[in-house]
């Protein structure tokens, strides 16, 4: 990263023909730079100002807008300027180069986002939920990120940071009293507490995993034994032959990944190879990849073929269906054709009848209807690894320092929930080094 001090300039729109661009300076440089390039000496705070911007060699550029903001009024809370130029790598590249040449240097990727967590503009609970904002894959997922950018997570971090306070600070005072016996209300009224607490962060890191789809996309894993029609009903799905098609057991060989939107969702949809017991080596490959595909989805659309009997490879299927904690849409194909499948042998499931050359819409909306439901829970989500990792943390510290509560091991106590008020206090303002902040905000792109 840059010093700090310096002035730092990127264009901070994707790269592209569009109608505008916009080049973001920030640092004590910023409002002189922006005099330099328009030869203007006057910019109003958020106000418009159109001018002609000039290059090093006083040959005009571009008619632009620009916008200064005043520090600490920004959002890096340095003196900020925008160049919002016309559209196109030429123009922008142009603008930006200029800036460079009078004074600025390049910004890393998330460098902006860094200024401002490191001037009190934001916390690190904000700057992830922008980042993941940009990468959203569902409108759930963004009135999720906005709630976060609002501050409900760094709200909830804050709360449980003052349990575990005040829990320490009882047990503190009462190191000071060792020779007296811990009343037991007290005792039994920390327990509760911190029961609690550790139970809600379990339930919060369980119901984050459980969506982390609306973030990073849904995965739907298409299983089934050979030739039952799931890269048909994959080419149905997309509207076009994106698999090949064909009546020899086995066509499939790899996974085929691709993406749809469902309702309000994006969604990766998987078509693996037929499982069957299979002693043909590239077949069995491919046959464990379905495997580890389906142990990665979110829903697992097993497909069974209406037109044949049910056999020992489709037990084969019922049985995974039975032994996963995954959302599960099962679904009988070639319901055109004659119907040779019992629908009970598939215990436990009510399957869907469709067929992919007729109708198969009933397989869409069960879906929609799990990926709806995602988005209904009202918890707060992590919606990072590492915030994942500091809530669970946190937690298993929680639980350690019940044991010696209960033995009235104080100091031991302290220990443990100290160690839970770094982890949870690590979601929004943590305690660590430049290092680990610069590997964090690295993961962010150019401009922001």
């Amino acid at each position: 990263m840059t010093s700090k001090n310096s002035t730092i300039a990127a264009i901070a729109t994707a790269s592209g023909v569009a109608s505008i661009a916009i080049v973001r300076v920030s640092g004590g440089r910023a409002l002189h730079i922006a005099r330099t390039l328009s030869k203007k000496e006057r910019f109003t705070p958020r106000y418009a100002h159109l001018a002609t911007l000039y290059d090093t060699h006083d040959d005009p550029i571009d008619q632009a807008i620009i916008l200064y903001f005043q520090a600490p009024l920004s959002f890096t809370g340095e003196d900020v300027v925008e160049f919002q130029c016309h559209g196109g790598q030429v123009v922008a590249t142009q603008v930006l180069e200029s800036v460079l040449a009078a004074g600025a240097s390049l910004a890393q990727p998330g460098e902006f986002s860094k200024r401002a967590f490191l001037n009190g503009k934001i916390d690190l609970s904000k700057a992830e939920a922008i980042a993941k904002l940009i990468e959203s894959k569902s409108f759930d997922a963004a009135k999720i990120l906005t709630k976060q950018l609002k501050g409900e997570l760094q709200d909830f971090v804050a709360e449980s940071r003052e349990q575990l306070l005040t829990a320490l600070a009882y047990s503190e005072v009462s190191i000071d009293y060792a020779e007296e016996d811990l009343p037991k209300d007290l005792k039994d009224n920390l327990t509760q507490k911190l029961q609690s607490l550790s139970e809600l962060l379990e339930k919060i890191v369980d119901s984050s995993r459980r969506r982390r789809g609306l973030i990073e996309g849904f995965k739907v894993s298409i299983i089934g034994k050979p030739n039952v029609g799931k890269s048909s009903l994959l080419n149905a799905m997309l509207s076009y032959n994106r698999a090949i098609v064909s009546d020899i057991a086995g066509t499939t060989r790899d996974t085929i990944e691709e993406q749809l939107r469902i309702g309000t969702h994006l969604v990766r949809i998987v078509d693996t190879a037929g499982i069957r017991n299979s002693e043909e080596m590239i077949e069995k490959l491919g046959i464990e990849k379905s495997l580890e595909a389906a142990k990665d989805a979110d829903i697992v659309l097993a497909l069974f073929d209406g037109s044949k009997p049910f056999e020992s490879d489709d037990a084969v299927i019922v049985e995974m269906l039975q032994n996963t904690d995954k959302q599960c849409v099962v679904a009988v194909n070639k319901s055109d054709l004659p119907q040779k499948l019992e629908a009970r042998a598939i215990q436990g499931f009510e399957p869907l009848f469709i067929s992919t050359k007729g109708s198969f819409s009933a397989v869409i909306d069960k879906m929609q209807e799990f990926l709806d439901q995602a988005g209904l829970d009202e918890e707060i989500m992590l919606t990072s690894k590492r915030q994942l990792d500091a809530v669970e943390q946190a937690k298993e510290q929680i639980d350690a320092a019940l044991v010696p509560l209960q033995n009235e091991e104080l100091e031991f106590f302290s220990y443990h929930l100290q160690q839970a008020v770094e982890q949870i206090s690590s979601i929004s303002t943590p305690f660590n080094s430049e290092e680990v902040l610069d590997k964090m905000f690295g993961e962010f792109c150019l401009g922001k």
